[in-house]
């Protein structure tokens, strides 16, 4: 089955070749992300929560070091988009978003959100592929969550956002300062949730390896390959190579995003019934996973970016022999994943993206924005915690 599945995906390659290059580029990177993720169990909910639920940070390690890669290129491809900083403008694509009010809200909405739905986006995502019925309810929730937002998105416009500030730290302290200043945060955030789990006692033992010597050539292809595609991988280095891969999409062209695609799906489902909002403010205006407004085309790359993480992480679970269909026990997790999935489609819909574009690519576009979003993600990720303590 995994096999015919991969075959799939290079039908779709081809196909998408064939109609336009980007499409195929973008594919190919939706099926690198979705693996990784399914493989590892990369989400970002998971290592938000396990810290304020469990006292163990072993996810949000992951998390950090694939931010400080990300940082490293990201920066390194801004300082040939723009080498004079004291000109005031912009990297073309990268994450500098309006900061104000709507990013931590957002932020806040969106961690609760994610704690309460069992993952954030990417989790949902990668259990999507694994057959979890509930990260499908989940994926509805931020659909609508979405529609929602994209309601308010002028009230939003006309109050705040237009005129809140943007603020890039290479403007004011440069290329190497921005970068530095940005690696010891999350060096400073590393040290904060090691202490955190010693505080709660909790020791990770280091998985267990082989120590067994292939016999043959033969031997050895077969070892890597149930490494690659069979067994856990461990979330350091998933984290690593996610960040690498971000930094490639954005030496492509733009980094890893989701939400604005979603955006566009959940628009164009809503004028099909008339009831899709009107023209949206400034959003032409705004680089990151900002709204889409439901534009009559179907197809463009980042639907093969989305399409593409679902499908890679259905293909991954199947080669591990993870793929089954699971249909909640209990009906209150209908309920709870449909209601964390609206409160991460508003939050990301008036932050301007998720965990992936608010947190993952706006931290490593040096921009301020991306850490006040991860602060209130994590009071929002604590609050959830509580809530879900009380359902159980």
């Amino acid at each position: 089955m995994a096999l015919t599945a991969w075959a799939a995906a290079v039908v779709v390659y081809m196909a998408a070749h064939a109609a336009d290059t980007g499409f195929s580029m973008f594919w190919v990177f939706g099926l690198a992300f979705g693996f990784v993720l399914q493989r590892a169990r990369f989400c970002f909910a998971s290592a938000f929560r396990d810290i304020f639920l469990m006292g163990h940070s072993r996810n949000m390690r992951g998390l950090l070091l694939g931010l400080a890669v990300a940082s490293v290129g990201f920066g390194l491809v801004m300082s040939q988009q723009v080498p004079m900083t004291s000109l005031g403008v912009y990297p073309p694509s990268a994450n500098v978003l309006p900061l104000g009010i709507h990013t931590g809200l957002g932020g806040l909405l969106f961690g609760m959100g994610m704690v309460l739905a069992g993952g954030c986006v990417s989790g949902s995502i990668y259990r999507m592929g694994e057959g979890y019925v509930a990260s499908w309810v989940a994926f509805a929730g931020v659909m609508g969550g979405l529609l929602v937002s994209a309601y308010t998105w002028n009230w939003w416009w006309d109050i705040h956002i237009a005129d809140a500030p943007r603020i890039w730290l290479p403007h004011w302290i440069g290329h190497p300062g921005a970068l530095l200043v940005t690696l010891l945060a999350l060096a400073g955030v590393y040290v904060w949730v090691l202490s955190i789990e010693h505080r709660a006692g909790i020791v990770v033992p280091p998985l267990s390896r082989s120590h067994s010597q292939p016999e043959s050539v033969s031997d050895d292809l077969r070892s890597v390959a149930h490494s690659l595609f069979v067994k856990a991988w461990p979330v350091l280095p998933a984290g690593a190579v996610l960040g690498g891969l971000n930094v490639l999409l954005f030496t492509a062209q733009e980094p890893w995003g989701f939400t604005g695609e979603v955006s566009r799906w959940s628009v164009g489902m809503a004028s099909l019934v008339n009831a899709a909002p009107g023209p949206l403010a400034g959003v032409e205006e705004l680089p990151g996973c900002v709204l889409v407004p439901s534009d009559g085309l179907f197809f463009n790359h980042m639907l093969f970016l989305v399409c593409g993480m679902l499908f890679g992480s259905f293909a991954a679970a199947l080669g591990a022999g993870e793929f089954k269909l699971r249909v909640p026990r209990r009906t209150v997790r209908y309920a709870q994943s449909l209601g964390g999935g609206v409160l991460m489609g508003y939050g990301a819909g008036i932050a301007m993206g998720c965990t992936i574009g608010a947190l993952f690519s706006a931290i490593p576009s040096l921009a301020v924005n991306g850490w006040v979003f991860g602060a209130f993600l994590a009071l929002g990720a604590w609050l959830g915690t509580q809530m879900i303590q009380r359902i159980e």
